[in-house]
């Protein structure tokens, strides 16, 4: 039966001699200082991996002094303002720099192998994500040494972040860096959406994914949604404080309140962010441990997918006690509740998986992590539900309690699981295993510490102790209880230090070990740079346990796209829903453009930072020149034609339209986009629910003229139709259309016509953007549609030098799409704009 089995292979026959080697050479990774070049998915997702860590340890080390500060009652050890200082780049650093990210580069890192991919689709966006997040990081926390670290805390409540009351750069820092840093993040939210619905190898249906790979896609899509209103707000705030546009500013009309809306509509989903792929690797890690495939596969996904839809209707969790109507406040503690429903599913179904194999189950450092994770994390969803009550809420806000709340979720719901994950995955990447006698030291100190740290804060906050301060008089009887915090953060410390001297020791980078733990899934397959040597036919959740010969079977080169036929780095593109393979992506290889692109971007946000304008913007023009050297090649063609794979399958080289993965790309884009503006138009709504009086009622003089709004539309519809006729007249290959240049040319005049009509229109009305938020909120739609417009003319004359290159027809024509795709998106959201800017004030009024 074996044999006949094995008679079923793709490429049943031996392989060429050689082909191994040319796999080998291709997918080379770049020596010495070139290797800040390479985008192979196993050298960024280590090194983004590794750079989130040292985040964690810096963030960890301004933790221990706060809390030796704090460990004695009117103590000066740090001063206030220093104090202030540390506690919000510490938070700051925790969230932005550490958490999400360090999920994140585990799916660069993983998602590829697990899904038996050469890569992820976007090789070169990854990295650019990747080095623009190592550039503002760094940058952003050395501002703690030279005095102009943010004072607001992390999340930077006006009015007390508005330039009369945070003089100086101090808050821009913050404002514009975060915000950077969060557009490197959804960088990386497109890769892994794309990677995990386009790039799964054949036969691997959503129904047999990994749930790792599940709870990837959720986070890259919760991502997708929250991520842009906290962008939104830090774009108000900062418009604010550098132009005085008043969003936040009440005696305009502004509301401060309206920050809190728009950071927790992205500050409690973050949480979930962080959670679901953490929840993920412990759903890898159980069944491995307990040898049994995991219980509930299908509850874990619909958990995971409930999760992520509930965590968007908590944000107003964060502000009970901000004077909301009493109906929110029930409504949004009944939400905050029934989050615990989902996630209760997957602790259940671990305990389960776990109870299920029992007599196998090994107690190993990695599964100590995970039970320490379910201990932990369960005492913070118990005293979460605690803080979803609002009686008991109005009592502990505020305190400390709220302090140990928290960081038995985010540490015991993601620290946990992360290192559980380091030893546990360690063998994947290194030729050495990490020490299992110290990881049980490293797991049990930092356990004790942790709860010795954090556990006796619950009974701080109930004495009273408010957050955010940076000492107390002696006589309220906080000092026990805080000596006991601070020598648990020590404990805590010396677990983490036990753990990075058994990194030096014992990690190598490299080819690692051959699945030490008898896992069933397909990133313990022998791998290389090129990830596996052929890409299997997966026909079961668990395929290394239910395929006995798969291994040696992918290495020998039986299965799928054992060589590379397109002489280039390249991999398989199927269908979304059940995997089936539809064509060959060619793939970039190592290159100097996107690191460049990613180092002046930064260089632009920064220099923004620090009012260098003119710097800023040749850094600027730098930046979007390096993105069009990167881009200019990703491009290829079908010049490769059709190429076979094995198993009789010959595939296409090239994909147009909605099959193709830059398709997806882009769609997926515009959902980011539309996230951003849904979040203005909550906030303009918002604001005219709190300051009427301040809104143009219908007749007012700062309304334009109907005209002036008529005309902005039909340049728009205008400039869609040119784009549509183009698309129709795209000539054969070989051939070039004067008439095509010209309609994308025209096209691109008609969107800068429309802003600059919709822009005079309200000039000559006489509104100031400054004189109410009225004013303010009707120029940042301008502003909104400027940032759009501003990318499709690039685009747009970027699509013309490609068709004047010969490098744009009818077949080769996937960046026209894109631009195409982006330009109806822009006509349709800016259509929406101006009914509500010029029509809902005539309504209302």
């Amino acid at each position: 039966m074996q044999d006949v089995a094995r008679q079923q292979l793709p490429n049943p026959e031996p392989r060429p001699v050689g082909e191994l080697r040319e796999l080998e050479r291709i997918w080379e990774t770049p020596k010495g200082w070139r290797i800040v070049t390479a985008v192979n998915n196993t050298v960024i997702g280590v090194f983004y991996i590794g750079i989130a860590f040292l985040f964690f340890l810096l963030a960890g080390i301004l933790g221990l002094l706060m809390r030796t500060q704090l460990a004695v009652s009117e103590n000066d050890f740090i001063g206030q303002d220093l104090y202030n200082q540390m506690f919000t780049v510490h938070g700051t650093t925790m969230m932005f720099l550490f958490a999400v990210p360090a999920v994140e580069a585990l799916g660069v890192m993983l998602l590829p192998q697990m899904l038996s991919a050469r890569d992820l689709p976007f090789p070169r966006l990854s990295a650019f994500a990747v080095w623009a997040y190592v550039v503002g990081g760094l940058v952003f926390f050395s501002t703690i040494l030279y005095d102009l670290a943010p004072k607001g805390g992390w999340f930077m409540y006006p009015p007390l972040t508005l330039k009369e009351f945070s003089p100086g750069d101090n808050a821009d820092f913050w404002l514009l860096g975060i915000g950077f840093i969060e557009i490197s993040a959804i960088a990386g939210a497109i890769e892994i959406v794309v990677g995990t619905l386009r790039t799964r190898p054949p036969g691997m249906s959503l129904a047999k994914m990994p749930i790792f790979a599940w709870s990837m896609l959720i986070f890259a899509s919760m991502i997708m949604f929250a991520f842009p209103a906290v962008i939104l707000a830090t774009m108000l705030l900062e418009i604010e404080r550098a132009f005085g546009w008043p969003f936040f500013t009440a005696s305009l009309g502004g509301d401060p309140v309206l920050w809190q809306h728009l950071f927790w509509f992205f500050g409690h989903p973050e949480v979930y962010i962080i959670f679901l792929p953490a929840a993920g690797l412990v759903s890898m890690i159980v069944p491995t441990m307990a040898q049994t495939p995991l219980v509930g596969y299908r509850l874990i996904v619909v958990a995971l997918i409930a999760t992520g839809f509930f965590s968007f209707g908590l944000w107003v969790h964060h502000m009970f006690t901000t004077g909301i109507p009493a109906l929110s406040l029930a409504f949004f503690s009944a939400a905050s509740m029934a989050v615990a429903i989902p996630s209760g599913i997957q602790v259940f179904s671990w305990i389960a998986t776990m109870a299920a194999g029992r007599e196998r189950f090994r107690i190993n450092t990695p599964s100590l992590f995970i039970l320490g994770f379910l201990f932990i994390f369960t005492i913070g969803g118990l005293t979460g539900v605690m803080v979803a009550m609002v009686p008991f809420d109005f009592q502990v806000h505020d305190t400390y309690f709220v302090v140990a709340h928290f960081h038995y979720v985010l540490i015991g719901g993601m620290v946990f699981p992360l290192f559980a994950t380091f030893y546990y995955w360690a063998p994947s990447v290194s030729r050495n295993q990490l020490s299992e006698r110290l990881g049980r030291w490293v797991f049990w100190l930092m356990f004790a510490g942790f709860n010795i740290a954090f556990f006796p804060m619950h009974l701080t906050g109930l004495l009273g102790m408010p957050r955010r301060v940076w000492t107390y008089p002696e006589e309220l009887g906080w000092d026990t209880l805080n000596m006991i915090s601070t020598v648990g953060s020590f404990i805590l410390a010396a677990g983490v230090g036990l753990f990075i001297i058994d990194l030096i020791r014992r990690f190598r980078p490299g080819p690692g070990s051959k699945n030490p733990w008898g896992a069933g899934t397909l990133e313990w397959l022998p791998n290389g740079n090129y990830s596996t040597r052929s890409i299997p036919l997966v026909t079961s959740r668990e395929p290394l346990w239910d395929q006995p010969n798969l291994a040696e079977d992918v290495e020998a080169g039986h299965y799928y796209l054992p060589g590379a036929p397109t002489g280039g780095r390249e991999t398989i593109v199927t269908s979304p829903i059940e995997a089936k393979p539809q064509y060959i992506i060619q793939m970039p290889g190592p290159g100097w453009s996107q690191l460049l692109a990613a180092l002046f971007t930064a260089a632009f946000f920064l220099l923004l930072t620090v009012k260098l304008v003119t710097i800023a913007v040749i850094c600027g023009v730098f930046a979007i020149v390096f993105c069009i050297v990167w881009t200019w090649r990703l491009d290829p063609g079908p010049s490769k034609g059709n190429v076979d794979i094995g198993g009789g399958i010959s595939l296409p080289t090239y994909m147009s339209g909605p099959q193709s993965h830059s398709w997806w790309a882009m769609v997926v884009l515009m959902f980011v986009a539309a996230s951003l503006y849904l979040a203005y138009v909550f906030s303009y709504l918002y604001l005219w629910t709190i300051s009427p009086q301040v809104w143009a009622p219908a007749g007012s003089p700062a309304l334009p003229p109907i005209h002036w709004p008529a005309a902005a539309a039909l340049l728009l519809i205008l400039g869609s139709g040119l784009i549509w006729i183009a698309h129709r007249l795209l000539p054969k290959p070989g051939r070039f259309s004067a008439a095509v240049t010209t309609l994308i040319f025209l096209a691109i005049v008609c969107l800068v016509g429309s802003i600059a009509v919709e822009t005079a229109g309200h000039w000559q009305s006489g509104l100031s953007p400054s004189q109410s938020s009225y004013g303010a909120m009707v120029y940042m739609s301008i502003v909104l549609f400027g940032q759009l417009v501003f990318a499709l003319v690039i685009m747009g004359f970027f699509v013309i030098a490609r068709h004047v290159a010969g490098k744009l027809d009818r077949e080769r024509r996937v960046s026209f799409e894109n631009m195409a795709l982006l330009y109806h998106y822009t006509t349709a959201q800016s259509l929406f704009g101006l009914a509500l800017i010029h029509g809902f004030p005539r309504l209302v009024g």
